[in-house]
Order: C-alpha cells, then structure tokens, then sequence
C-alpha cells in the first residue's frame, strides 16, 4: 500500500501547531509533510488502514471548515 498525499493548500493553510495536533490526536496514524507542505498519511504496518484515514481526513476537513 501506497502513502496518500493530500493537498489542503487550496482549502486550508495547515500551521505546524495544527499538524502537531493532528498527529497527537491520532498517534496511531503515521503523518508526514513534504517539502510543499503536502500532508502525506503513511500506512500503517498492520490493518485497518481505511476507516483510520478516512475519519483523519474527515477531521482535516471539517478543521477547514472552521476557517
């Protein structure tokens, strides 16, 4: 399984505070950030990869929503 990249720059600007939230707020999801500031979700070594993703990225966008 690949890593998804996700690009939020047209919806929201992600500071490294709310990164840094993200990634605490689910520890068991492995989130990186390349050097266009893409939020990259790697996958996970075991399972269950879909329903974890889906609900961070619904997370990210209900975040832009705030803006």
């Amino acid at each position: 399984m690949e890593a998804l990249k996700v690009d939020f720059k047209s919806v929201i600007e992600l500071t490294d505070e709310q990164f840094y939230q993200i990634c605490r707020s689910n520890p068991d999801i492995r989130f990186e950030r390349n050097a266009t500031e893409q939020l990259i979700i790697m996958p996970p070594v075991g399972g269950e990869t879909g329903n974890r993703n889906g609900r961070v990225t619904q997370q990210l966008f209900n975040l832009s929503d705030y803006r």
